[in-house]
């Protein structure tokens, strides 16, 4: 699976920037969009938001932004290898993305954005 940043090393920050911002860009304009609207059906909604606070937390390494920002992109973007709008299967490939981003990053993704995570996932699902 390709994130878009295939075509640079992990040291290369010039080559990796453009990507990480697009990638940035996205993610702002439509993540929390889409998680309220599916935050109550999503099993791996808390993996998604704790994901994200980890890609945006100003001490997480570059890589680990660019692996987390990438994967989150892809649950953002209307077009996917299976489209979101199937019924049961269509946010799979979007939780196997994630998952695999996760598993390359997880050491970064720290109980306190877990602990965020779950937080908000119970004020969007209203048992806060």
């Amino acid at each position: 699976m390709s994130f878009g940043y295939d075509t640079a090393s992990w040291q290369d920050a010039e080559v990796l920037a453009p990507h990480i911002a697009v990638d940035e860009e996205q993610v702002r304009r439509g993540f929390w969009r889409k998680l309220r609207r599916l935050a109550v059906r999503l099993p791996f909604a808390e993996d998604l938001i704790a994901a994200h606070y980890c890609a945006f937390d100003r001490q997480t390494p570059l890589k680990v932004k660019a692996v987390l920002l990438g994967a989150l992109a892809y649950f953002v973007l209307p077009t996917d290898v299976i489209p979101d709008i199937l019924p049961v299967i269509g946010y799979t490939d979007d939780a196997a993305v994630l998952a695999a981003a996760i598993k390359l990053v997880a050491s970064h993704i720290t109980p306190d954005h877990r602990e965020a995570a779950r937080r908000t996932l119970a004020r969007l699902r209203g048992e806060a």
